[in-house]
C-alpha cells in the first residue's frame, strides 16, 4: 500500500518496509497491539504529506540528504518493529520497554511532520511562488482563481512491485494498440481481477512510452464527471483551463487541444474503473479522432470499443502471488506449510487475484494451525467470501451499483445462488423461474436480456452452444450460465443477512451430510421463501424434514447421488402456492424420481423441469396437473413408458399443457400417441433423441401448435402428411435431421409459416412444389447445399430471404 502511495523512490521503500512490519507484528505480536495500532494508523495519516513533500523536492531539485532524517527514523522503526515479534507474551519487563519504544518511534514521527515537515513545506512554496512571479506566470492565465484546487496529475502512479500473470495481457494489449484498426479497447473483468495494476503497468511500459508520445491516465470510479475530467486534462497539459459551457463544449474544446497534441507525438487516453451507467458519456470520445483510449471497467461496453477479457489466474502463477502475500521471504514464522497445504488453500481461491492476497495476508506468518483451521473452514463450506470483509466489499460493490440502476438485475443475480458450485445453468431453467418469480415474459426475452446485461457486467458467463440458437424462435436449449464461484458466494452471503424466517431465498446445502440446526427440530420454523433450493448428495443420510414453506413459489431440487433412486419431500404437498419445479440430478447415473403423487396435490403448478432422472409413473390416477403450462424432460430416461402406461389420458392430466421440451433423451423411440390430444399445446421441442424415428401421424389435431422443433434427431426419416393440418404454425426447425429425404407434400398449407430452421440435412433432395404456397415465410436458415433447393422458388416468393450462417460449436462450456 505505502509504495504505492509515496510513488516508490528511496523514502518510499523504507516507508513500505516499515509499514509491512507493522502489519505483520499486529498478527504476531499481539502483546503490542494497541501501540502498533496506533502507529499504523500514524503511518497512513503521514503519507499524504510525505507524497506532497516528495512531489515538491523532485520539482525544486532539492538535495536527497534533506530526507536522510525521516529516513533513517524509519528505518530505526523497522528495526525496532522486528524485535518487537520476538518478545515472548510472558517477558513483561521487555514487553513493557519496547511498547515505551514503539510509542518513542510514533512521537518522533509525529514531531517530524509536525514541525520540520512543516517548515520543508513552508520553504517549497515559497520558492515556487517565487518562481512564478519571477516568471510573470499567473495562475489566472490557466483559467482559474488565486484560490484555485489543484486539479491533479494525469500520470499513472507506479504499479506495485509485485506483479504476476500479468505478461500476456499486456503483450496483448500492446499488439492491439499498436494496430491502426483498434482505437478504442474495454479491458474487462471482475472487481480485483487486476485491471487497474495491469493499466498502470501498460501506461510504464518502455514500448508503450515509445509508442505514444503523450499518455494520460484518469481515475473516472462511479460517477463519470465529463467536464471535470477534461479540465484535468487541460490543466496537465499546461493549458488555459476554459469555462466550458456545457459537456458538449467541453469535448469539442478538448478535440481542439488534442488535435495540437498529435502533431507532436502519438495520443493514448486510458480511463480507469468506467461503471455501468457510463454508455453516453463514453459515446463523447468517440467522436473525437486522433488518439486511442483504453478503459478498464468491470462492465463491456461494445458500442464504444472492443473488449479484452482479463482471466483469472492460472494455477501456477496463483500460487506465487500467494506465496508472495502469505509465506515472508526471510522464511520467518512460526512454521512453514506443507506444500499440499498451500495447494489446496489456493485452489480455494479460484485464480482470484484479490482472494489469494486478501487470504494470504490474513495467513502471513501464522502458526501452521492457523493455516490448517482456514483450510478446515473452506473444507466445511465456509466461504471466503463470508470472512474477508476486503474481498466481500470490493464484489459487494458490483452489486451495488445494480441498486442504483435495475433492481431486477440485482434479484436475477442473487437467484444464481440456487444452483450448485462449478454447474452450467441451463437458460430455459432461469427463464421458468423468473417467468413466475419475477413476472417477466413467459418466452425468455426479458430473462435472456437481463442474463446479457450480468454477462456485461461480468457477474456470469452467458454461453451459446451454437451461433444461432438465440434465432430459434424464443428456443433457448443452447444457452447455459457459468458463475465464478465466489460471485456465487457473493449471492449466497447475501441472501441469508436476513434471520432464516424472513429470507426472500432459502438456500440450503445438505451435501456432506451437513444438516443446519434447525433441520433436526420437532418444531419447524414457519418460512417465507418465494424461492427455495436444496442440495444432496449420496451422504444425505437424514430424511425430509417437515418444512413449512406456505410462500414458497419456486423449489430448486438438486442431487447428486449414486442411488438409483430418488425421492420427492413430502412437504411439497403443503407448498399451496408453487408454481415452479425444477429437479436436477448431476449425478453420472439417471435416478428414478419417486413419490411423484405429491405432484397431485399441487394446483397452481405450471412449470416442470426434470433433468437425468426416470419417471416411469408420471402418469397416475392420483395426479392431475391441470395447471400445467410446460413440461421440460432432458435426458430422462423411459418417457415413453411412463406415458404408455397410464391410467388416465394424458389430455385430462395436461388440460392446459402449452409447451413440451424433450432434449437428449435418448431412449424415446416414439412420441406417445396421447401427446397428440393436447389441443392447447402452442410449442414442441424434440432435439437430440438419436432413437426417435418418427413423429405420430395424429400430430396434425395439434391446431394450436405455433412452434415445431425436432432437431438433431438423426433416425427421422420423414415427417407426417398430416402436418398440413397445422395452419397456426410459423416456426418449424428440422436441423439435423440427417435422414429425410423429403418434405411432405401438404407442406404448403402451412400459410402461417414465417421461419424454417434446416440446415445439416443432407438427405434432403427436393422441396415440393408446394412451398410456392408460403406466402408468409421470410427466412429460411439453411446450409449451401440447401440453398440451392430453394433458389427456384425465390422468384415466387419475393419477400423470403435465405440466410446461410457460420456455424461455430462452442465446446467452452464443457
Amino acid at each position: 500500500m505505502a509504495l504505492e502511495l509515496v510513488g516508490g523512490a528511496a523514502l518510499g521503500a523504507v516507508f513500505e518496509k516499515l509499514f509491512a512490519a507493522v502489519v505483520d507484528a499486529r498478527n504476531k505480536a499481539t502483546q503490542f497491539d494497541s501501540s502498533l495500532k496506533k502507529l499504523e494508523q500514524t503511518l497512513k495519516s503521514i503519507n499524504p504529506s510525505i507524497l506532497e513533500m516528495k512531489k515538491l523536492n523532485d520539482q525544486l531539485d532539492r538535495p536527497k540528504e534533506e530526507m536522510e532524517k525521516l529516513i533513517q527514523i524509519l528505518k530505526d522503526g523497522e528495526k525496532l518493529i522486528h524485535k518487537c515479534s520476538k518478545v515472548s507474551c510472558c517477558d513483561y519487563f521487555n514487553k513493557w520497554m519496547y511498547a515505551n519504544k514503539i510509542e518513542a518511534l510514533e512521537d518522533s514521527l509525529r514531531n517530524f511532520f509536525q514541525v520540520e515537515l512543516q517548515a520543508q513545506l513552508s520553504r517549497n512554496n515559497v520558492e515556487i511562488l517565487g518562481m512564478l512571479k519571477s516568471n510573470r506566470f499567473s495562475l489566472s492565465n490557466r483559467g482559474v482563481s488565486d484560490n484555485y484546487e489543484n486539479l491533479g496529475s494525469c500520470e499513472a502512479t507506479d504499479p506495485p512491485a509485485f506483479m504476476v500473470g500479468l505478461d500476456v495481457p499486456l503483450k496483448e494489449l500492446k499488439r492491439w494498440l499498436f494496430t491502426d484498426g483498434e482505437s478504442r479497447i474495454v479491458v474487462s473483468a471482475p472487481g480485483g481481477c487486476g485491471k487497474t495494476t495491469l493499466a498502470k503497468r501498460l501506461c510504464h511500459d518502455q514500448q508503450v512510452k515509445e509508442y505514444f508520445q503523450h499518455i494520460f491516465y484518469v481515475t473516472v470510479s462511479k460517477t463519470f464527471n465529463l467536464i471535470g475530467i477534461i479540465k484535468k486534462l487541460f490543466w496537465h497539459n499546461d493549458e488555459q483551463v476554459p469555462s466550458f459551457q456545457n459537456e458538449e463544449d467541453a469535448v469539442n474544446q478538448l478535440e481542439l487541444m488534442l488535435k495540437k497534441k498529435v502533431e507532436s507525438g502519438r495520443i493514448l487516453l486510458v480511463l480507469d474503473d468506467v461503471w455501468s451507467g457510463s454508455e453516453t458519456v463514453l459515446a463523447k470520445f468517440k467522436k473525437i479522432s486522433g488518439y486511442k483510449v483504453l478503459v478498464t471497467s468491470r462492465n463491456e461496453f461494445p458500442d464504444f470499443g472492443s473488449t479484452y477479457h482479463l482471466k483469472l489466474l492460472n494455477e501456477e502463477d496463483a500460487k506465487t502471488l500467494f506465496r508472495h502475500s502469505a509465506i515472508p521471504e526471510d522464511g520467518s514464522g512460526s512454521s512453514m506449510p506443507s506444500e499440499d497445504l498451500v495447494n489446496t488453500i489456493v485452489r480455494c481461491c479460484k485464480g482470484f487475484p484479490l482472494a489469494l492476497e486478501v487470504v494470504g495476508r490474513s495467513l502471513h506468518g501464522q502458526p501452521v494451525e492457523i493455516w490448517r483451521s482456514t483450510l478446515m473452514k473452506l473444507s466445511e463450506g465456509q466461504s471466503i467470501v463470508n470472512s474477508e470483509d476486503e474481498l466481500r466489499n470490493c464484489l459487494q460493490s458490483s452489486l451495488d451499483a445494480l441498486d442504483d440502476e435495475d433492481i431486477m438485475l440485482k434479484e436475477c443475480f442473487m437467484d444464481l445462488g440456487s444452483f450448485p458450485e462449478d454447474q452450467k445453468i441451463p437458460a430455459t431453467a432461469l427463464i421458468d423461474m423468473w417467468a413466475e418469480l419475477h413476472k417477466l415474459d413467459k418466452d425468455g426475452i426479458y430473462s435472456i436480456s437481463n442474463l446479457h446485461k450480468l454477462c456485461s457486467r461480468n457477474l456470469l458467463n452467458l454461453v451459446v452452444t451454437r451461433n444461432d440458437a438465440n434465432e430459434i424462435d424464443e428456443c433457448y436449449n443452447d444457452a447455459f450460465v457459468i458463475q465464478h464461484d465466489l460471485l456465487r458466494d457473493l449471492a449466497i452471503y447475501q441472501s441469508n443477512q436476513e434471520p432464516i424466517e424472513k429470507r426472500k431465498r432459502l438456500i440450503v446445502d445438505l451435501t456432506g451430510n451437513r444438516l443446519p440446526e434447525w433441520w433436526t427440530k420437532e418444531k419447524q420454523p414457519q418460512l417465507s421463501a418465494r424461492l427455495v433450493s436444496i442440495s444432496t448428495d449420496e451422504m444425505f443420510s437424514s430424511s425430509w424434514c417437515n418444512m413449512e414453506l406456505p410462500e414458497a413459489e419456486v423449489l430448486i431440487l438438486n442431487f447428486n447421488h449414486t442411488e438409483k433412486k430418488y425421492e420427492l419431500p413430502e412437504f411439497m404437498k403443503q407448498m399451496d402456492e408453487l408454481k415452479v419445479l425444477v429437479v436436477t440430478n448431476y449425478g453420472f447415473c439417471t435416478a428414478e424420481l419417486t413419490n411423484f403423487s405429491v405432484l397431485g396435490s399441487l394446483s397452481n403448478l405450471k412449470r416442470i423441469r426434470l433433468e437425468q432422472v426416470s419417471i416411469p409413473t408420471l402418469c397416475n390416477t392420483s395426479i392431475e396437473l391441470k395447471n400445467l403450462e410446460k413440461l421440460s424432460l432432458v435426458m430422462c430416461h423411459k418417457i415413453g413408458r411412463a406415458f404408455a402406461s397410464s391410467t388416465i389420458q394424458i389430455p385430462e392430466m395436461l388440460p392446459n399443457l402449452r409447451e413440451i421440451n424433450i432434449d437428449y433423451c435418448n431412449d424415446l423411440v416414439e412420441l406417445p400417441e396421447g401427446f397428440c390430444d393436447l389441443v392447447q399445446l402452442n410449442k414442441l421441442s424434440i432435439g437430440n433423441c438419436h432413437k426417435l424415428s418418427s413423429l405420430p401421424e395424429g400430430i396434425g389435431k395439434l391446431t394450436n401448435l405455433e412452434v415445431l422443433r425436432v432437431s438433431a434427431c438423426t433416425l427421422v426419416s420423414k415427417l407426417p402428411d398430416s402436418m398440413g393440418s397445422l395452419h397456426k404454425l410459423r416456426f418449424l426447425d428440422i436441423t439435423g435431421c440427417l435422414r429425410i429425404r423429403k418434405m411432405p407434400k401438404q407442406i404448403g398449407e402451412l400459410r402461417s409459416l414465417r421461419e424454417f430452421h434446416m440446415r445439416r440435412c443432407p438427405g434432403l433432395r427436393e422441396l415440393p412444389p408446394s412451398v410456392t404456397d408460403l406466402v408468409d415465410l421470410k427466412r429460411v436458415i439453411c446450409d449451401e447445399e440447401t440453398a440451392q433447393l430453394w433458389e427456384c422458388f425465390t422468384h415466387l416468393l419475393p419477400d423470403l430471404n435465405l440466410l446461410v450462417p457460420e456455424e461455430i460449436i462452442n465446446l467452452n462450456w464443457l
